[in-house]
């Protein structure tokens, strides 16, 4: 069946045919003006039959009925183009005193070499009240002056370049209530302030073009409050660390009879993170003095943890009066085990005022320095092995003299490192300070922070630690004595013993009490010796402002022990009488092989 004669006619099809031919009719020609829709006519009501009952729909009245059709279903494309379009607005037509009067910013403008006042808006007016327009800035805007604020005005002005100043204090410009002073970041940007055309008041208009100056404050009271309650807190954190890591330096050095040692501490930068640097002092006994510093690498609690660790073990070392190099072997696996990832650095050494020399070891840690009495300074040579907690290296030995009128100093690295300089070339700067640093040893080691240019702003800690071996004349001589009689065994020994200790003790002057002590304790240690000991050996006597010392070395290694003798026994008894009427005893391998017992007794002070 072919529908093209009848599909005119079919449902719907009339309609899209109309609606087609009145968009045909409403869209205008190209460059043409549209004009508005006219109102569609009401439809015509059918026919009806002369029954009454409508006729079947015509082509006029079909097409009569679509105007109807299309205002059940309007077109979306026609209902936007003739919908009214409604424009924002631009800034050209916004006043700039609104825009000005609106921001909560201070803003202040002037114009002319005098600065004359244009206008402020009301942020500023609510903070240093209103200001007369026409008058310059020294008469209007005093507040400007006292914050400094004229000059940059004036170099705003000629160089025509932007200015700011940041953080300037204003009484009570803070807050609603302003009970609290406020701090404003305040920018002058160079304008032109155009004419403003004639005016009643001659004074306050502009009525030329000029250049001038548009004054903002920003308040930062805010950003300046909370940066000074980090400060505070940053202060106080660091104030805590920094105590902490003085509670794990000595409170009070240990001052040897022979030596004269003084030490300081200058925590780096201004940050709460200490560094982990420390010394220690050690009296060994029988004259002989352990001298210790060390830097654990990086910063932070960690570190001084480490630090602490380490100066513990060094004391309880020490103790045992083993040679340098050994303590430094012991503190190795000990740093290895506190912490893997924890390298430090220290020297070790040992004075012995009978030899004039100081033994030391060293790990990883910078040479010491030595003065002689001509004022002549050195380096201690090597050797030195690598930091602690390395593992897998076997420490040695060196001396460097320290005679009478010596002195030498200890330091880290904090000292002498700087970014833009070779290391070596701030030891030699410590050398030279060293060199003409005189004085008491607590006034040396303030001349070297002050000749190294240390200061509390220094970006690292600082450790040093100085030594002065006097040289005693005089009176100071006199407290001062040393005695030494080679044994060399057989049954007369012990006789030659006792006799030389009573009379070098009777020399001596001391008091009848003190003579019998000192030659029982000489009696008990050479007897000893004689049954346990090989030759060569020796008998020591020392005395010093503050002790006599009685000591006896002999060829064997074998240390002797305190212990407990049964009644029937008879030998065992020596080392117990010896630490019973000592102030204190002990023993230590020598380097040449053998050992040395010794024990001390206190003098009374006058």
């Amino acid at each position: 069946m072919i529908f093209t004669r009848w599909s005119a006619k079919l449902p719907g099809t009339q309609r899209r045919a109309a609606a087609r031919s009145d968009r045909a009719t409403a869209r205008p020609a190209a460059g043409t003006p549209a004009t508005p829709p006219t109102a569609a006519p009401e439809p015509a009501a059918p026919p009806a039959a002369a029954d009454g009952t409508p006729t079947a729909p015509t082509a006029a009245t079909t097409a009569g009925s679509v105007p109807a059709a299309r205002a059940e279903r309007p077109d979306p494309a026609s209902a936007q183009e003739t919908a009214p379009v409604t424009l924002s607005p631009t800034v050209d037509a916004l006043s700039v005193h609104d825009i000005l009067g609106t921001i909560p910013a201070l803003v202040a403008v002037v114009y002319g070499p005098e600065h004359r006042l244009a206008y402020v808006n009301g942020a500023y007016a609510s903070v240093f009240g209103p200001r007369p327009a026409g008058h310059t800035a020294r008469e209007a805007l005093p507040e400007l002056d006292a914050l400094g604020l004229l000059p940059l005005m004036d170099q705003v002005l000629r160089s025509g370049k932007p200015r700011t100043v940041k953080s300037r204090k204003v009484p009570g410009g803070a807050g609603s209530d302003r009970s609290r002073d406020g701090y404003y970041t305040f920018t002058c940007t160079p304008i032109e302030v155009a004419a403003s055309g004639p005016a009643p008041d001659p004074e306050v208009a502009c009525v030329a073009p000029h250049k001038g100056v548009l004054v903002f404050g920003a308040d930062v009271t805010d950003q300046v409050e909370s940066a000074e309650r980090l400060r505070a807190s940053e202060a106080r954190q660091r104030e805590a660390a920094v105590t902490l890591q003085r509670s794990l330096l000595p409170q009070e050095l240990e001052q040897p009879d022979d030596l004269r040692v003084a030490a300081t501490y200058q925590p780096g930068g201004t940050d709460a993170a200490v560094g982990g640097d420390w010394y220690d002092v050690i009296t060994l006994g029988a004259g002989r003095t352990a001298l210790v510093i060390g830097d654990v690498m990086g910063r932070g609690v960690r570190a001084a943890a480490v630090m602490g660790q380490l100066r513990t073990a060094v004391r309880a070392y020490a103790r045992l009066d083993l040679p340098p190099h050994e303590v430094l072997q012991l503190l190795d696996g000990l740093a290895a085990e506190i912490d893997a990832n924890q390298i430090a650095t220290c020297v070790y050494a040992v004075h012995d005022p009978n030899e004039g020399r100081l033994v030391y070891a060293s790990a990883g840690h910078l040479p010491i320095l030595v003065r002689d009495p001509d004022g002549t300074v050195r380096r201690a040579a090597e050797p030195t092995g690598p930091p602690l907690g390395t593992g897998g290296w076997l420490h040695t030995s060196g001396s460097v003299a320290l005679g009478p009128g010596s002195s030498a100093v200890l330091y880290t690295d904090g000292l002498v490192e700087r970014r833009d300089k070779d290391i070596d070339d701030g030891v030699e700067a410590l050398e030279r300070a060293f060199a003409g640093a005189a004085g008491p040893p607590d006034i040396v080691c303030d001349r070297l922070l002050r000749s190294l240019g240390i200061t509390a702003s220094h970006d690292d800690d600082v450790a040093i630690l100085v030594l002065q071996h006097p040289e005693r004349t005089g009176h100071d001589a006199e407290l001062f004595h040393n005695a030494a009689l080679e044994l060399h065994g057989g049954t007369e020994a012990a006789p030659r013993a006792r006799a030389f200790a009573s009379g070098v003790l009777a020399s001596w002057r001391f008091s009848p009490e003190l003579h019998d002590l000192g030659v029982l304790a000489a009696s008990e240690l050479v007897a000893n010796s004689l049954q346990h000991g090989t030759p060569p050996m020796r008998l020591r006597l020392r005395r010093t402002d503050r002790r006599l010392i009685v000591e006896v070395t002999d060829g064997d290694d074998h240390l002797p022990r305190r212990r407990r003798a049964e009644p029937a026994d008879e030998a065992g008894r020596g080392i117990s009488i010896v630490a019973t009427i000592a102030s204190s005893w002990g023993s230590r391998r020598t380097p040449g092989g053998g050992k040395a017992v010794w024990c001390e007794f206190a003098l009374p002070r006058n």
